[in-house]
């Protein structure tokens, strides 16, 4: 009896001694590398475009003219493929019912008004109904909501998880919701529109005035001015609601999102708040204190709209979401939602678009975001670098200023809102992606994002219609010369892509499937550049290295970012990284991680180590200590 006495005792004491630190916030612990957590790999693919095989590609072209994509298009075949690239997430977007110009009245679905939609295909964020599926997407509309429930079923079964976007800051100026379960109504359909503001009206309204449609401009026309019977310059409307992205005009700008209406959270027009703020302290909680805290608190009826169609969606079988705009829509919402969606699911992946860095750290730890796109650091330093403008030496500076956050930083170099790496408005060519893929998948241990096509080298060079080329289009109906090479009249194989689309993708292959199964690169990060701009000769501001490790893996990277230059030096290990992976003097030998093929030895004399580095222009290496 006292032997288990003292067992729970010693048992009790070891676990309090493993959680001493949890008394930190959970992002400033340091992240253990385990066989559990590693590198996660989302792939982002537009729904509509991934399985078009259609490349008639006319200009602002219907579904007949153009094609379409179709949830059926991700067979079991494409979808090991997907995962076969090194991906353990997809992001399926464009599936919640937005505003389209197609007819759908036959499956009960109103018409839109081409005055109020973007592109023929209409914007994937113009949700018209949070309860169903777009359309487009199925090969029977009427059975839209069970073809997508049989995607989920077909990817889960590949071993992959799904994430679907959610937009709580605005929807389509024509909601409505044909399928909501009992007891839900429409966005607006109970509010009170005498007034401008009222807590629970879900927008915001101009009393005694109607909605104009925005003055087109530089030529612009709905349609590319093409015939249409509502394309007439009116949208009825009244009283106006406040536009998506802010504008409170009756007529909005063209340039406005004025395809949207913004949803009210309880912010009233200066900027009050009518809802309880969290607590001082609350970012140090976990997400179930924060659940409790909201269980017994009245908040606006939009925050309860948001948290059931997340729930409904969550019950569906998807795995996560991306929140479009994040930051537009207060954090106390975010902690009300996130908290539920984590009782729901504990493991959902939750990926936030915010843009302004001073915001990160209350999103993350008050908002209980996972993870945040890391744009306006990394990705635009790195996107300077690659256009020949910027340099390597600013980038441990970000590594730095994000260290208490780095596991949160979701790191891409393309996705729908930016152009593509092989544009002329970018980079002009692929390749000059390659040091930049390895830097921006191994720097930190956040997910990595890649963006349909990416892996191919698509520029991006259709004119869709609606929006320049450059981006790969959202609004229209397009087809995707690369991508549909790859596809391959549906057999995924790559049969018709060309020798350098081929072997892009073999790298991405390569790099992505070495990120999810490395333990280094969620484990401990060094900057090796600095050091070394100051102490090595013929090291330039074109090459970026750092040290990564784990307890059994050691990793030295390095990548060249200049087209033209090959890189030769002496890479100088300091001290501190001798000493963290206990080496004596001596030889070590290194093998790169990509192809297997370069070789080099880690040379330790005295407290300082170094390595002969050869790179070629454009070229990377990750080294692993043998």
């Amino acid at each position: 009896m006292n032997r288990i006495k003292y067992g729970l005792l010693f048992l009790a004491i070891s676990l309090l001694l493993a959680c001493k630190d949890k008394s930190k916030p959970i992002e400033e612990q340091p992240m253990a590398a385990t066989e559990e957590k590693k590198k996660e790999v989302v792939y982002q693919v537009f729904t509509r475009l991934f399985g078009n095989t259609n490349n008639t590609n006319k200009p602002w072209g219907t579904i007949e003219e153009n094609g379409v994509g179709k949830f059926n298009d991700f067979t079991d075949k494409a979808l090991q493929e997907i995962k076969d690239l090194g991906v353990t997430h997809i992001w399926y977007t464009g599936v919640p019912q937005h505003a389209t110009i197609t007819d759908y009245t036959e499956y009960g679905i109103s018409p839109d008004d081409p005055d109020v939609v973007k592109g023929r295909a209409g914007s994937p964020y113009a949700v018209k109904d949070y309860y169903n599926v777009n359309p487009d997407l199925a090969e029977n509309p009427e059975e839209r909501l069970q073809e997508f429930e049989s995607l989920i079923a077909r990817t889960h079964k590949a071993g992959l998880k799904v994430l679907i976007d959610i937009v709580p800051n605005h929807v389509a100026r024509n909601y409505e919701g044909l399928t909501n379960p009992d007891g839900v109504t429409d966005f607006g359909a109970e509010d009170d529109k005498t007034l401008t503001y009222n807590v629970n009206n879900n927008f915001y309204y101009n009393p005694g005035e109607a909605f104009q449609v925005p003055e087109w401009k530089d030529g612009y026309q709905p349609l590319g001015g093409e015939d249409h019977p509502l394309a007439d310059g009116e949208f009825d409307e009244n009283p106006a609601k406040w536009t998506g992205n802010g504008s409170r005009l009756s007529q909005p700008n063209m340039n406005d999102w004025y395809e949207t209406v913004k949803i009210n959270y309880g912010v009233d027009p200066n900027g009050n708040y009518d809802f309880d703020e969290l607590p001082p302290g609350f970012e140090d909680k976990d997400y179930i204190a924060h659940f409790e805290f909201w269980k017994d608190k009245t908040v606006p009826n939009s925050w309860v709209k948001f948290k059931d169609i997340a729930l409904y969606w969550i019950e569906k079988g998807v795995d996560g979401f991306r929140f479009d705009m994040a930051e537009m829509v207060p954090v106390e919402f975010w902690s009300y939602m996130n908290s539920a969606i984590k009782i729901k699911n504990p493991d959902a992946f939750l990926l936030a678009e915010v843009y302004q860095p001073h915001l990160y750290r209350d999103y993350i730890r008050k908002g209980k975001m996972d993870y945040l796109y890391d744009k306006v650091q990394l990705y635009d330093t790195i996107k300077s670098i690659m256009q020949g403008h910027g340099k390597t030496d600013h980038i441990p500076a970000i590594q730095e200023d994000l260290k208490d956050i780095e596991q949160h930083m979701l790191h891409f170099l393309e996705n729908h809102d930016e152009q593509r790496i092989a544009s002329p408005e970018f980079a002009g060519s692929a390749k000059k992606g390659k040091p930049a893929m390895v830097v921006s998948a191994t720097i930190s241990s956040a997910p990595t994002l890649v963006y349909f096509g990416q892996e191919l080298g698509e520029p991006g060079a259709e004119d869709a219609g609606f929006g320049k080329p450059s981006r790969t289009s959202i609004f229209d109906y397009i087809g995707v010369p690369t991508y549909q090479r790859w596809v391959n009249d549906k057999k995924f194989d790559g049969g018709k892509s060309t020798e350098d689309e081929r072997n892009l993708r073999d790298f991405y292959k390569r790099l992505l499937n070495f990120t999810i199964n490395s333990t280094a690169l969620v484990g401990d990060y060094k900057d090796l550049h600095t050091y070394n701009r100051e102490n090595t000769e013929d090291y330039s501001d074109r090459v970026l290295s750092f040290a990564r490790w784990s307890e059994d893996e050691k990793l030295i990277i390095i990548s060249n970012f200049d087209a033209e230059k090959p890189g030769e030096f002496n890479l100088k290990i300091p001290e501190e990284i001798i000493k963290s992976w206990n080496l004596e003097n001596g030889s070590y030998s290194l093998t790169d991680q990509l192809y297997g093929t370069y070789k080099t030895e880690l040379k330790v004399e005295g407290k300082a180590g170094s390595v002969q580095i050869k790179l070629g222009p454009q070229e990377s290496f990750i080294l692993k200590f043998n």
